[in-house]
């Protein structure tokens, strides 16, 4: 599988780089004063300077509760992105994030248990409120099943 490659607006570089880096755990890549790449899972994120990124981002409306659609019986914020994982790193992830504590938008749990496509998700807000999942099937053949 070839890495994806996304760049995204923080309004904090410095927060950027201890999020990502240190709670996530991303090694840092290039850099200048106005983006980082990070190395997420084998995957090009760059975070990108942008100021008045903070309060703006899409996936939360000005009330801070995130915009989204309802899946499982959850409203998931719209944008967001992140990488299936193993169970294992999954796993990991959700105790790094719970260690720092990062409030989650949608606490870690199994969706759609015992059907077609279960997986183990979660999701959370950088400090510049981009929202990300992080998601792990037991079988990963289910990850495109309909």
């Amino acid at each position: 599988m070839q890495p994806f490659h996304i760049a995204f607006p923080v309004d904090d570089l410095q927060a950027a780089r201890h999020f990502y880096g240190t709670i996530l755990g991303c090694t840092e890549g290039r850099s200048t004063d106005q983006w980082i790449d990070f190395n997420l899972y084998g995957h090009q994120i760059v975070a990108h300077l942008r100021p008045t990124t903070h309060g703006h981002n899409p996936a939360v409306a000005t009330s801070g509760a995130p915009n989204g659609n309802m899946v499982d019986g959850h409203a998931v914020p719209i944008p967001h992105f992140g990488v299936v994982l193993s169970p294992t790193e999954w796993k990991e992830l959700a105790h790094r994030v719970r260690a720092a504590r990062i409030p989650f938008i949608i606490e870690p749990y199994t969706r759609f248990e015992g059907q077609i496509g279960e997986q183990s998700t979660m999701f959370f807000l950088d400090p510049a409120g981009n929202a990300l999942e992080f998601k792990s099937f037991a079988d990963l053949s289910q990850l495109f099943a309909h």
